[in-house]
């Protein structure tokens, strides 16, 4: 039988600089927001601020689970409404056809328990996904990329710019910084593809119960499966297209998948930019997200979810603890840019206690 890495508080590790790199990236991102606030006089998320459609469905854990994936939120088997956005990676709104990693937020309802953050006081648990099964490495390497970023803005329309700047000339950018170039670099550079035939990751680790995981969520149904590797091009809005088009008369599943730590080394905990192997530790399906067919993007649905809902890693149960410091700067990230954003909108901050809160 495999033996998986145990979770203990002493996986994490504090990096060197990591109070002093933390806020000086947090007043980098708190000038860009003011920056693109001041160009559409409204504000957006200060990551993923396009989304591309907002769906209700259902999250269902698998019965007959091993123990050891029975693990907080997939410790029983039970079935939560979840709200889910779409959406893409910068924090301003761009075409459709600048190369861009996708993201898939998922918002499960009626999760009680613990929670890892004291201030959360929601029954709502939050799984944060992107199209790349890795992340900058650790927040030193964040806060070079920050810089290379704000640097190359002038204004909301040289944002647009640096990021495809990034995109295309990652090799050589990262490189002048002392960095190699992930996955996720490489993957901005390449044409994008149908937003839903996409597998997303949570690309660093989270606390999996009494072990350590990143999850992922994959095409399960041959509707969403079909769609794979499908390039899309079109109008500035064509993957919001696309998603409506689909959801019009389409349903569809995704299969929630756990990958868990079995080596410290070769699977870190403090080091986001290394994928963990496959052939070392699995990917082992845990649950799986069905959606039925409705108006993906509906005006009502649209506000409601780009300013008046918002997601971070940190709403979670403490069985899902974030672990690493990516982790520990998006709590601080995550929430400075959720306040900013609320108050320059007039808009409440509020967390829904049932599905039906979510308009039509």
């Amino acid at each position: 039988m495999q033996q998986y890495v145990r979770y203990d508080p002493s996986v994490e590790v504090e990096q060197p600089d990591e109070d002093a790199l933390t806020r000086n990236i947090l007043a980098s991102i708190a000038r860009l927001n003011q920056e693109v606030f001041d160009f559409h006089r409204h504000a957006v998320r200060q990551a993923h601020a396009k989304s591309h459609g907002v769906l209700k469905g259902e999250l269902t854990v698998y019965p007959g689970l091993p123990p050891h994936l029975r693990q907080g939120l997939f410790a029983t088997p039970k079935t939560y409404p979840v709200i889910i956005r779409f959406s893409t990676a910068p924090g301003n709104i761009q075409s459709d056809n600048v190369p861009s990693n996708c993201g898939m937020a998922i918002k499960a309802l009626g999760v009680a328990g613990l929670k890892a953050d004291p201030d959360d006081a929601s029954q709502n648990q939050d799984i944060l996904l992107v199209n790349s099964p890795v992340y900058f490495g650790d927040v030193a390497a964040y806060w070079k990329v920050q810089q290379i970023i704000e640097k190359q803005t002038g204004g909301p329309e040289e944002i647009l710019a640096a990021v495809e700047f990034i995109a295309r000339g990652a090799k050589d950018v990262l490189g002048a910084v002392g960095l190699t170039t992930p996955i996720m670099l490489r993957a901005l550079a390449a044409p994008g593809n149908h937003i839903l035939g996409e597998t997303f990751h949570s690309m660093a680790a989270i606390r999996f119960g009494d072990y350590i995981a990143k999850l992922s969520a994959a095409p399960l149904s041959p509707s969403v499966r079909s769609l794979t590797g499908i390039p899309a091009h079109g109008s500035d809005s064509v993957l919001r297209d696309l998603v409506v088009e689909f959801f019009s008369a389409e349903a569809a599943e995704y299969e929630i998948r756990a990958q868990l730590c079995a080596d410290i080394e070769r699977m870190p905990v403090e080091n986001a930019s290394v994928q963990w192997p496959d052939d070392l530790s699995p990917q082992q399906p845990i649950g799986k997200i069905a959606i039925l067919p409705q108006d993906a993007y509906s005006p009502a649905r649209r506000v409601y979810a780009d300013d008046v809902l918002s997601f971070t890693p940190w709403r979670c149960l403490e069985a899902h603890r974030p672990l690493g410091s990516i982790m520990r700067l998006r709590l601080k990230a995550y929430e400075a840019s959720s306040r900013f954003r609320h108050a320059m909108n007039a808009s409440p901050r509020l967390e829904p206690h049932d599905i039906s809160e979510l308009p039509d």
